[in-house]
């Protein structure tokens, strides 16, 4: 089980320091790209200005410490390392290879492209712990450059990768697929809790359901590719109306990533009917009042409550909606980011290749 917490955005650290504006001008964010076929290592760190969540892991011997974000959209683990000078690398921690008696180089690079840029760097083996679990021999990638000086205020230093080994660059194994060949996990599947409203006690748990947080039951969704973490969706509905995916759609549930991601002509009917401006933007006073937005997956329904889906920032409300365009052999495709975790404990099952979803209370 490793803790995660769950820090200040870096939308809010940007915001704090004046540098939003002109960040989102300089940075336009193409969140679709983590899904094209033909980028398909792109883009770990999807949503990042909002991303919160992160735990510690630690790589080598004696052990080295990082914070990383536990990405279900993603395949590859990756720190900063010492040879980096991007400034993004001056201030997170830094994987040292001579100080690690465990560690085996390789002449093999690394590449992965990101909404704002790339990260660039080299493999290598060590072993990699995250809780107890000690993984040996794992690929990672040790970061060479880091792109953007806005990087600088991310909360983490690197990804840990959860998706399939399909999606890996350079054909490198993840590390939970490690886990269940090195026989350290009890079971083939992990599970995520995301706490609400900046409590504590969010978690990441390999090879175990914790009870506690399944007595309203597991609804198991199988995958639709197993790629992501996808599955086909039936339909979106708001007050018993379908407004979506009406004849179906591809879904996939990425902790990743914060808000809903929706493709854009859904993302106009929602903020048409919520009531909120282009951007997202609605009164605060109005939140209370409005209706939950249910996901209907596998015939059963999975409701959103205002809640859940209206974030509050120094006195601002937002929807946690924002759209992209990304079509797929099936149709549209929606991400069910933590936005919709923090309202069920997610159940990632390998060993069946299923989804579990299970109400919190």
């Amino acid at each position: 089980r490793v803790p995660l917490s769950k820090g200040k955005s870096l939308r809010q650290i940007l915001r704090d320091h004046g540098l939003l504006e002109k960040y989102l001008k300089e940075h336009p964010f193409d969140l679709a790209a983590k899904y094209f076929r033909s980028r398909i290592a792109a883009e770990p760190m999807q949503n990042y200005l909002d991303n919160e969540y992160f735990g510690t892991i630690s790589i080598g011997t004696p052990p080295q410490e990082f914070t990383v974000v536990f990405d279900t959209g993603s395949s590859n683990l990756w720190v900063p390392s010492v040879y980096c000078s991007s400034p993004a690398c001056s201030n997170h921690n830094r994987f040292n290879p001579a100080d690690s008696s465990t560690f085996i180089s390789t002449n093999e690079s690394l590449y992965i492209t990101y909404g704002t840029g790339s990260m660039s760097g080299v493999l290598g083996y060590d072993t990699v712990t995250v809780a107890d679990i000690e993984v040996i021999n794992q690929i990672f990638g040790l970061a060479e450059t880091e792109p953007g000086a806005f990087f600088y205020y991310t909360p983490f230093d690197g990804i840990l990768g959860l998706a399939f080994p399909s999606l890996a660059s350079s054909g490198a194994t993840p590390v939970f697929d490690n886990m269940m060949m090195q026989n350290l996990v009890a079971k083939d599947l992990f599970s995520v809790y995301l706490s609400k409203d900046g409590q504590s006690g969010s978690f990441v748990l390999f090879g175990a359901i914790d009870p506690l947080y399944t007595t309203n039951g597991i609804t198991w969704i199988p995958l639709s590719d197993e790629t992501y973490w996808q599955i086909r969706m039936d339909s979106v509905s708001i007050g018993g109306e379908a407004i979506a995916c009406a004849f179906g759609c591809q879904a996939i549930v990425d902790t990743g990533t914060s808000l809903l991601a929706v493709p854009d002509r859904a993302l106009n009917s929602i903020l048409r009917i919520l009531g909120a401006n282009s951007n997202g933007e609605i009164s605060c006073r109005a939140a209370s009042r409005l209706p939950s937005i249910v996901f209907h997956i596998n015939g059963k329904a999975f409701p959103v409550p205002p809640s859940a889906y209206v974030l509050e920032s120094n006195g601002f409300c937002t929807v946690g909606f924002q759209g992209m365009d990304v079509p797929t052999e099936s149709g549209e495709l929606w991400i069910l980011g933590d936005v919709f975790i923090r309202e069920y404990y997610v159940i990632f099952n390998r060993a069946t290749n299923m989804v579990g979803l299970s109400r919190l209370p």
